[in-house]
């Protein structure tokens, strides 16, 4: 089983797993479909789940929402993270010429409105900003959060791939502390191990969210000379600690950073979910790590 791990200190607890749904659109499944893996991940202890407004082109909260709706009483057993603050071209938005981002107090307040509505619930458990914003008055943001706050709409707020000074910024506004940092992290992109990103989570013991573990799925596909280094090590490495598959290799190089980052799956299958699962019981020595290290970069450590 999953275990449900502390965010930040005396903040919310989330499954140490997080499955996201940011293609639920793609996965073309019935209400009762959808609510069927919704209630297997749940039993598996893979309780919370990830979503944005923008998912789907706007429309992955609206599929879930209607999945919750087949039995209300789900809701009480999941923590739900959204986003807000991109704002893409399209019918939401038609008089808009260009995707932008918006950290204004109106917009966060319109969007998280929208996502309620879309989702049927009364309030999101964690709320963060999408993307960083150069426009972003951070007095302005820390009105919206706490007004959300006050109206029972969000419990928690974080931020997602933020720079150290983006997430010092906001919080120096706050009261309450900002939950985590959801970030990329794979063997392909793991800048933030060394931009001072995930040391400074470390230090402020506030766990990350790591997003797009597989690459997209260019680990797997990919033909460059980098996803071919690192697709032979991660099998060396599959081999030698007994996994079923580099899917597992992935997760454990991801889990073995010291800041202790919540994986999220991407995938809508349930034994792609069940894989991931399995590889909590695996875990990397800092030489196999590193090694995975070497293959990306294509160079020794200095």
């Amino acid at each position: 089983m999953v275990a449900n791990v502390e965010l930040t200190p005396k903040g919310p607890q989330l499954s140490e797993l997080v499955q996201g749904y940011w293609r639920l659109a793609e996965w073309g499944m019935t209400p009762q479909e959808r609510l069927t893996f919704l209630k297997q991940h749940i039993e598996l202890g893979i309780t919370t789940v990830d979503h944005a407004d923008i998912y789907g082109g706007y429309t992955c909260e609206q599929l879930f929402g209607e999945a919750l709706a087949l039995d209300p009483s789900v809701r009480g057993q999941i923590q739900i993270v959204s986003k807000c603050d991109i704002k893409l071209c399209g019918s939401q938005y038609p008089e808009q010429r260009i995707n932008h981002y918006n950290t204004g107090k109106a917009h966060i307040t319109e969007s998280v409105n929208n996502s309620l509505q879309r989702l049927g619930v009364e309030q999101l458990d964690v709320l963060l900003i999408h993307r960083p914003d150069v426009l972003m008055d951070a007095d302005e943001v820390a009105e919206a959060f706490a007004a959300l706050k006050q109206q029972g709409k969000v419990a928690h707020f974080g931020v997602s791939n933020f720079s150290p000074a983006q997430f010092d910024l906001l919080q120096s506004r706050l009261d309450a502390p900002l939950v985590t940092n959801q970030v990329e992290i794979n063997p392909l992109n793991f800048e933030v191990c060394h931009d001072g990103t995930l040391d400074q989570l470390q230090m402020k013991r506030t766990r990350p969210m790591a997003w797009s573990c597989m690459a997209g799925g260019e680990i797997f596909n990919g033909q460059s000379e980098q996803v071919s280094r690192v697709r032979s090590e991660l099998e060396a490495i599959r081999q030698e600690i007994g996994a079923s598959s580099i899917d597992q290799v992935i997760y454990a190089w991801v889990r073995r950073l010291p800041s202790k980052p919540l994986p999220i799956i991407g995938s809508g299958k349930i034994e792609r979910v069940e894989d991931a699962i399995a590889a909590l019981a695996f875990e990397l020595s800092r030489e196999q790590w590193f090694r995975v290290w070497v293959a990306s970069k294509g160079h020794g450590v200095p």
